[in-house]
């Protein structure tokens, strides 16, 4: 009975691991700070953008612990953070299309380090996106981080 109740407790808590989900935020105006510590005389890492995304590792009261698109883990103040979803193109450039298709018309294209507001779930590789200036479509996923 014992190898039942141990084994009953190891798929709880590989359950639990698997469901918790990615958190992915947005940076809320340009000239946020990051930090090597959640303290603002902490030594500043680097300035970032509006709009630049990042993961959330762990929270406490005011900062947040993320990590960007190149695996950079900071503190940033919470208050800095949006819920808002970006995504960051990690591709030369990743072109959106009319469709969720290779085939389908190209709509535009943006260079590596600009970003695309999420606007619905990635689905077949796919994700429908939005840039500043309204256009929409689809991109690879796999061109972008942030997801």
């Amino acid at each position: 009975m014992r190898p039942l109740v141990v084994a009953l407790a190891l798929a709880a808590g590989l359950t639990s691991l698997c469901a918790q989900a990615l958190e992915f935020r947005s940076v809320k105006e340009t000239g946020v700070a990051l930090y090597e510590a959640p303290a603002l005389n902490a030594n500043k890492l680097f300035l970032v953008s509006r709009y630049y995304p990042v993961e959330v590792l762990s929270a406490q009261k005011e900062w947040a612990r993320v990590r960007d698109a190149t695996g950079g883990i900071a503190w940033i103040p919470a208050s800095a953070l949006s819920n808002q979803r970006w995504l960051l193109v990690t591709a030369e450039r990743a072109e959106v299309r009319a469709g969720a298709s290779d085939s389908a018309a190209l709509r535009f294209a943006v260079p590596r380090d600009g970003v695309l507001e999420l606007t619905e779930p990635p689905k077949a590789g796919w994700v429908k996106v939005r840039h500043r200036d309204g256009s929409e479509g689809y991109a690879r996923i796999a061109d972008l981080w942030g997801l």
